[in-house]
């Protein structure tokens, strides 16, 4: 890795981290940047994840505030996040890496594809939040299996998680945009840290740890100022940033 590859995945980092604690799919900047220089694909997933624990840390608590009177539905999505994350790890660890590289492709246009959706997304979770009242034990039910689901996705594959917790929990929750943006950037956070531990634990010599280092300072900035201003951005530029970035990754992952 040479000095202007470390300011390009330091600068990723930083958007990554801002973005995630806004919208939820700042891994769609800084996977795309990794593989783009030339690393595998796996490493690149798992470096990545490591490394964006730091700003989900700084993100979640830049949103505090809107975690307060969330514990009677989080009690039982933060478990969901945790298992789900478990099991996506480990199938990241242990199916073969050809399949991996073969999938991810199709999950990064999955995800650029909810990133270009996400406003409506937010938009039908905005008007959800305003026509219903009340969690009946099904919807719970529903809920729980949603994060689970999603966590598995996040164990496996990190990019736009946020956007999907976002999606699952506008289909259910009667709750507005800014506390369930609150409880999408704790869920996100746990999902990555389980993921790192196992990364950390059984694949220790496969991460790059330099990249973990650049993205790990650049996120942790970069949440601390996401979860501050980040409302203030124009969400139509994050967007295109988001999928340009992305389409070089994923011509970069084609060619």
């Amino acid at each position: 890795m040479n000095g202007l590859e470390a300011i390009v995945i330091l600068l990723a980092g930083v958007g990554a981290g801002a973005i995630n604690a806004v919208v939820g799919s700042g891994t769609l900047i800084t996977f795309p940047t990794l593989v783009a220089f030339g690393m595998p694909p796996v490493t690149a997933t798992m470096s990545n994840a490591v490394g964006l624990v730091a700003g989900g840390v700084s993100g979640t608590w830049g949103y505090r505030r809107e975690l307060a009177g969330q514990w009677n539905r989080l009690r039982w999505q933060i478990p969901a996040s945790v298992v789900g994350a478990v099991l996506g790890s480990w199938l990241l660890l242990h199916l073969p890496e050809k399949l991996f590289e073969t999938i991810v492709p199709i999950l990064l246009v999955l995800a650029l594809a909810l990133v270009v959706l996400q406003p409506r997304i937010q938009a039908w979770a905005k008007k959800r939040s305003t026509e219903e009242t009340g969690l009946s034990a099904n919807r719970l039910a529903l809920l729980t299996t949603g994060t689970f689901l999603v966590g598995i996705y996040g164990g496996y594959f990190t990019a736009a998680q946020g956007i999907l917790l976002i999606g699952v929990m506008g289909a259910i929750l009667p709750e507005t945009l800014q506390r369930m943006n609150g409880a999408k950037n704790l869920l996100s956070l746990l999902v990555n840290i389980v993921a790192a531990a196992m990364y950390i634990t059984l694949r220790f010599d496969q991460i790059n740890w330099a990249a973990v280092g650049l993205i790990a300072a650049g996120s942790l900035v970069g949440g601390v100022l996401g979860a501050r201003y980040g409302r203030r951005l124009s969400p139509t530029a994050l967007r295109a940033t988001i999928v340009v970035v992305g389409l070089i990754g994923l011509w970069r992952l084609l060619a």
